[in-house]
């Protein structure tokens, strides 16, 4: 073929991929159905990569002749600068992204463009593209969610001495420092980053080099195209590679979960930011307001990141049922393995800043976090924890207390208003020594082990996070 007919092929249906033994193009309907351009599109400069990779091995097998290999790479690099820049974009005709890139080879290159798809299916094609995309989106995400971290990080170091409401079932417990109740939101952050680092362990295996099923019987070299692409290795068994969508599946559950420590982040927010809680004032920039009622100040982006989990978690089991049934190796059902991803990756890559926005920016009412922090008996476990201290056994302390806060309950009143002859007279286990730790801050700095919530274990907690941030954020912005 040549140039000005390669051109020409290129708006019909001459570069379709498969049509050699059919007398006739697909039905209309069929064509429509099989169409995957218009979302596989983003794969093409990782396509680009591959075909790059795989040039170069061809000409080690002596199946590129060295002038070859020089053409093929320049008008590869033609063709991943076009594509960049928007002049060369995939057309009606083209079914997916490995046939628009073909036939943008073939315009530049006439027949010698046809040479590359030797050794190479689209199964294993797709299958490398894929991974190289999501291997790099990961560490965007993961750049992410460090930020997001980063910013619950610098307000906890601002609250490492503010005493708030600890809450279990929603109702007030025990007191914490709210720089705690913060970096609690941090922990599961950094259990995220550490499944995508560890995700993306399993996903360096390239499957270029498996063809459609059962590899090539030209002298290529796997191991070499895997070494070139950044992966660790290439696949053990070739049936296997084009056939695994366990990593797509994997980086769907990552990304639900990431979804719903968001929205239990948002959930809270929400809640410190009502009148009745009033912990929190979010700024304007973050809240939007009402069409009909002047006065409102809507946690909007607390409330997305909430909503937009269940479209997460929508993506991962969906999948999922379609993969469970499915033969070895490939079949169709697989094209819809990208879609679901570059959803949760676009999704992800809105709520994450917002969010991230919204923390950095929200104002922290300590005042009114202080004067709640021993509403609803929240010293009693302490009460009842000096008790055992005293020798008590903890029944009989829990059983003492108990009864002290339905006293104080039936009279409206505070754990340390009853005189010193009404704690008596209650339990001969109250006696008036309990008063020391009727305070909030005596009971905040006495849970100094680990994990506690004392002040100098926070401070503790904060290097801790401030180093495993560091760590992660080196991995995502490496390469």
């Amino acid at each position: 073929m040549t140039d000005q007919n390669a051109g020409q092929a290129g708006s019909g249906e001459g570069l379709r991929l498969w049509g050699g033994r059919f007398t006739g193009g697909p039905a209309e309907a069929v064509a429509r159905l099989s169409l995957s351009v218009h979302f596989d599109w983003r794969l093409a400069p990782y396509d680009i990569r591959g075909s790059r990779a795989h040039a170069r091995v061809l000409n080690r097998a002596n199946l590129l002749t060295d002038d070859e290999l020089t053409a093929m790479l320049a008008a590869l690099d033609a063709l991943d600068q076009a594509v960049t820049s928007g002049e060369f974009t995939p057309t009606v005709a083209d079914e997916d992204v490995h046939t628009a890139l073909e036939r943008g080879l073939i315009e530049r290159l006439g027949t010698l463009g046809g040479k590359l798809r030797a050794g190479r299916s689209r199964n294993d094609q797709v299958a490398t593209d894929l991974r190289l995309y999501l291997r790099a989106q990961a560490r965007v995400l993961a750049a992410e969610v460090i930020d997001l971290a980063g910013a619950l990080t610098d307000q906890a170091a601002q609250h490492v001495n503010t005493p708030a409401p600890g809450l279990t079932h929603l109702q007030h417990a025990q007191p914490v420092i709210f720089g705690h109740h913060l970096l609690a939101h941090v922990q599961p952050l950094l259990r995220d980053v550490d499944r995508l680092r560890d995700w993306d362990r399993r996903t360096a295996v390239s499957p270029l080099g498996s063809g459609a099923l059962a590899g090539s019987s030209l002298p290529l070299d796997p191991v070499a195209v895997a070494a070139e692409l950044g992966f660790d290795s290439s696949a053990a068994n070739s049936m296997d590679a084009v056939s695994d969508r366990d990593f797509v599946a994997e980086f769907l559950f990552v990304t639900s979960l990431i979804g719903v420590h968001l929205s239990r982040l948002g959930e809270e927010v929400v809640l410190w930011a009502t009148r009745e809680f009033g912990w929190v004032e979010l700024d304007d920039a973050y809240t939007t307001g009402s069409s009909i009622m002047p006065q409102k100040k809507n946690p909007d982006v607390a409330e997305l990141a909430r909503g937009k989990a269940g479209r997460l978690i929508g993506h991962v089991s969906g999948f999922l049922a379609t993969l469970k049934g499915l033969p070895l190796t490939y079949d169709r059902d697989m094209q819809e393995d990208k879609e679901p991803a570059f959803d949760a990756i676009d999704t992800l890559t809105l709520v994450l800043p917002a969010m991230t926005g919204m923390i950095t920016t929200m104002r922290v009412r300590t005042e009114r976090l202080a004067e709640s922090t021993p509403d609803g008996f929240a010293l009693a476990t302490d009460v009842a924890e000096f008790l055992v201290q005293r020798g008590v056994p903890f029944r009989e302390a829990h059983e003492a207390v108990g009864q002290l806060v339905a006293w104080c309950d039936q009279r409206g009143c505070d754990l340390g208003d009853a005189t010193n002859e009404e704690l008596t007279g209650i339990s001969p286990h109250l006696t008036p020594d309990v008063r020391s730790v009727l305070d909030v801050a005596g009971a905040l700095a006495a849970r100094s082990a680990r994990g506690g919530t004392a002040p100098s274990a926070v401070a503790h907690q904060l290097d801790e996070v401030r180093e495993a941030l560091a760590g992660h954020l080196a991995w995502a912005t490496a390469g």
